[in-house]
């Protein structure tokens, strides 16, 4: 039998990227999905991915919403109740970073972007668990937040809002996770590091300079140990991994980072020291 028979999951920002590779891996192991993003043309590609895999349209329920938004997060819930009935699986997977645009960085950045970006990586994450937690008290439901390596301890000075935002985020999850056990519900965390998503095209920066980072961090064995990029699909596999009570029942609100190797490395560490003590 699937191991997600009978479960029904939320997956947020599942218009592209990793929410989509997760609600694709969810459904084909049995899980009802509700997919949700506020781009209609993308998040209606994700729905023929969807039925391309095989998977009911009877099990797919496909939201356009903005969850910074409390009708976009109401909208979403009670969508998902009036379709299947139950909640069992939430994945807070939407993110973002946010360019200022005078081109500033770092905390020279404008208070409206810092709201805007406090909205959407630890706000709406934080209503949304509030709304679905009656519903994951009935079926002694699972919630995995998806963060990022930007949270620390390493310090990220030119993205100083969305470090903070998901640093905020692997907090909330932690306290959540020791609230939330009392009664049935785990909460885990998620850290990615280089995944190939739209992350980057959201924030508006171009494919030539996207592809830029890419091959400096493919170059440099201090920024990207593994060599390779991560895809979607293996941060969609460790989130499987945490939503399935039969493989990760005794993981209580831990953050798992999936990076390549990048946050093992540091400016000291990263040198060989054979070759500095030979110099």
């Amino acid at each position: 039998m699937p191991r997600f028979s009978n479960k029904v999951a939320i997956i947020t920002g599942s218009s592209n990227g990793i929410g989509r590779a997760t609600a694709i891996i969810l459904a084909k192991d049995g899980a009802k999905v509700t997919i949700t993003g506020r781009n209609a043309e993308r998040l209606e590609e994700t729905r023929q991915q969807l039925l391309a895999a095989g998977i009911s349209a009877d099990n797919i329920n496909a939201v356009v919403a903005d969850i910074t938004s409390s009708d976009g997060r109401n909208q979403l819930i009670n969508s998902t109740i009036q379709k299947f009935g139950q909640l069992d699986i939430l994945i807070n997977n939407a993110g973002a970073g946010f360019n200022d645009p005078t081109g500033v960085t770092g905390i020279r950045q404008s208070i409206e972007l810092f709201d805007k970006t406090i909205n959407v990586n630890l706000k709406s994450v934080i209503e949304l668990t509030q709304l679905a937690r009656p519903y994951l008290e009935k079926t002694q439901g699972d919630i995995v937040n998806v963060s990022s390596i930007a949270s620390g301890p390493q310090a990220h000075a030119s993205f100083s809002y969305y470090s903070m935002a998901k640093a905020a985020l692997d907090q909330f999850s932690r306290n959540a996770a020791i609230e939330l056990i009392e009664h049935g519900i785990r909460v885990n965390c998620v850290n990615p590091g280089a995944v190939d998503t739209g992350f980057m095209g959201a924030m508006d920066i171009p494919d030539a300079a996207k592809n830029k980072v890419y091959d400096f961090m493919l170059a440099d064995k201090h920024s990207l140990p593994v060599r390779k990029m991560g895809k979607p699909e293996d941060i969609g596999h460790l989130i499987a991994f945490l939503a399935d009570k039969t493989v990760s029942s005794y993981i209580i609100g831990q953050t798992i980072t999936a990076d390549g190797g990048t946050t093992l490395i540091n400016a000291m560490n990263s040198h060989d020291f054979v070759e500095m003590l030979l110099k």
